[in-house]
């Protein structure tokens, strides 16, 4: 299946405890460049996540926006000190028999007292937790993966359709060729006998001048492997995924075989063809840099 670099997905958990929602956006890119913006909750979880992502995606640059929030009740529990209680009371006893006074130590007094009572934060399972993000970015990967995947198939489709009209261009380069040879054979004979009248003229000479031109002017060469780069990139857009890289060094290799069919051209006909050719390959070369 081929991959465009342009993708969308969003995905969002509402539970009763957490809310997690995750955004990806993606766009074409050399290489594969993921920016993750994770909330400080879940920084521990960032090389993971890269590492997940990396099983969805294999190029492009990709925005990550990762919110959590933990709405759940009961996360923080009272803690009781029971022998630092002990050691306030047995000191305050102590002062009230040294001074003489009254004793008069209640609860709420000893309750008052620093580090008597404190808060403490529940601790969460990291695994748990992970397992919890890992099923929301997994489906938020899932939708961007298939919208790169329809995007792909409308790019697949288009280039495939500009590769057939490029093969009738070279067919038709193919069939000009030898037609060449003919209109220069006989504008060189007609050239001749203008010049010299009745003489009779050296066929074995013309034939010679026809070699030399024909030698300059052959594209056979060049038609067929054109031809074969045409037909490598059509294999390789059924190939489906990580094509985009081998896809632009075909069309490289199609726009240098372009190039030297109009170099060589000496025919206003193949001229305008070479020159379609090329248009051609630069509109597909366009295509390409967005398939993954």
């Amino acid at each position: 299946m081929v991959r465009s670099m342009t993708g969308f997905g969003r995905f969002e958990t509402d539970t009763k405890e957490r809310k997690i929602t995750v955004e990806m956006k993606g766009v074409n890119h050399r290489y594969l460049e993921l920016s993750i913006k994770l909330p400080k909750k879940l920084s521990f979880f960032e090389v993971r996540i890269r590492t997940l992502l990396k099983q969805y995606i294999s190029r492009g640059k990709v925005d990550v926006f990762i919110t959590y929030e933990d709405v759940s009740e009961g996360r923080s529990s009272v803690h009781y000190n029971e022998d630092l209680a002990a050691e306030y009371f047995m000191a305050l006893t102590k002062m009230s028999e040294r001074f003489g006074i009254e004793n008069d130590v209640k609860t709420s007094l000893l309750a008052q007292l620093p580090e008597v009572f404190t808060l403490q934060e529940q601790t969460q399972d990291e695994e748990e937790l992970f397992e919890f993000v890992e099923q929301v970015i997994e489906k938020a990967a899932g939708q961007f993966v298939e919208m790169r995947e329809k995007e792909g198939t409308h790019l697949k489709k288009d280039i495939l359709f500009k590769l057939d009209g490029m093969i009738k261009c070279v067919e038709q380069i193919e069939e000009r060729s030898p037609k060449i040879l003919e209109e220069y054979k006989k504008k060189l004979s007609d050239k001749i006998t203008e010049l010299l009248g009745d003489v009779s003229i050296d066929e074995t000479r013309i034939t010679t001048e026809v070699t030399i031109f024909a030698d300059k002017i052959c594209v056979d060469e060049e038609t067929v492997r054109l031809k074969a780069h045409i037909k490598s990139m059509k294999d390789t857009l059924e190939d489906g995924l990580n094509i985009g890289r081998k896809l632009d060094f075909i069309a490289q290799e199609m726009n240098r075989e372009a190039n030297t069919i109009l170099s060589k051209a000496n025919d206003l006909t193949i001229t305008e063809l070479a020159i379609q050719l090329k248009t051609e390959i630069e509109k597909i070369r366009e295509q390409i840099q967005n398939i993954e």
